[in-house]
């Protein structure tokens, strides 16, 4: 089979997937008991009986079964995805308006934890046994186990509050909210917003620089011992280009595969950070939609999210033919 073919079946697959992912995620809020817009929203806003019932026939409430089925799968594709029962304000509107501050911080994260997990990783497979291996195995150990929250709350009473360095939270200060106005010297607003990120992706880079750290570690120790490599010094070759040019690139798939799978739940990986910094991210919207029993606010980002683990894990498959030759579609 060609690549042409696999990418189609492999398209095949994730399409139908889709649609189950879409199925799952009805079903089980269909499954829920009780009446949402008595249980979800806020009963001070409906006067009367006519208001209560126009809202249960606003959010297709008083619809059938199918009838539900099809415009909550339209909605899904065409990612309207309705309106929320708590803010009666459309879900898009709601996602686009924290979708840019969360992809900052969680994207931005994420490329410095791996950077420094696949540096540090080779590094430590290359002086197995020795002091800066143990040490750095010990430190992934240690802060793999840390809770996001207790990390984040460490670092706010340190740094913002005990040596006022940075920002307790928000991604920009109070003040330009309110007062609509901000820096018209772009360097200084970047700078500023730089400082107001600083705290939240050391928290998410402390938790998560390990497993990858640990990751590649593994996978370098598997092939430190190959002929190629000992050819390679051979060849009169530097220990940096051995290590990062040709062992690297045959031991990274597990990290490929562990970056995509990151990547793909990046939009839900910042909740607790979100609440702890006071960042009005996708987060802590997902966080406040639990607690207020927001479901179709919660059916539309879970679709998201899982939107986003098929397409990572679609494109870690074709990035492993690139990466490893050996690898053949079929």
């Amino acid at each position: 089979m060609g690549l042409r073919k696999y990418i189609l079946k492999r398209a095949l697959y994730s399409i139908v997937l889709v649609f189950l992912v879409i199925t799952l995620n009805f079903t089980i809020f269909m499954l829920m008991p009780g009446n949402p817009m008595m249980r979800l929203a806020n009963p001070s806003k409906f006067k009367n009986e006519e208001q209560y019932r126009e809202q249960m026939q606003r959010f297709g409430l008083l619809d059938p079964f199918h009838v539900k089925y099809a415009k909550y799968m339209q909605s899904m594709l065409t990612f309207q995805f309705g309106y929320s029962y708590v803010t009666f304000l459309p879900i898009y509107d709601e996602i686009g308006s924290r979708l840019s501050i969360t992809l900052t911080l969680v994207i931005t994260e994420e490329i410095i934890a791996i950077a420094l997990g696949v540096v540090f990783g080779v590094i430590a497979a290359s002086k197995r046994g020795k002091l800066f291996d143990a040490s750095s195995v010990l430190f992934s150990i240690i802060t793999n186990a840390l809770p996001v929250f207790w990390v984040g709350m460490l670092l706010l009473l340190v740094f913002a509050y005990d040596l006022h360095w940075f920002p307790s939270g928000m991604p920009y200060p109070a003040e330009w909210l309110q007062q609509g106005r901000w820096p018209s010297n772009f360097l200084v607003e970047l700078m500023i917003r730089i400082q107001h990120l600083f705290l939240p992706i050391l928290a998410l880079v402390i938790i998560t620089v390990g497993s990858y750290l640990l990751l590649t570690r593994a996978s370098m120790i598997e092939v430190l011992s190959e002929d190629y490599l000992v050819t390679a010094r051979a060849k009169g070759l530097s220990e940096r280009k051995v290590l990062f040019k040709h062992a690297l690139k045959n031991a990274s798939l597990p990290v490929v595969t562990q970056t995509a799978i990151a990547f793909g739940f990046m939009l839900s990986g910042a909740i607790v950070t979100e609440q702890v910094f006071s960042y009005p991210g996708l987060g802590q919207w997902i966080w406040r939609s639990i607690e207020w029993f927001d479901f179709p606010a919660l059916q539309a980002i879970f679709f998201i999210i899982a939107l986003c683990v098929i397409i990572a894990n679609f494109i870690a498959d074709l990035i492993y033919g690139v990466i490893d030759p050996r690898i053949k579609y079929g």
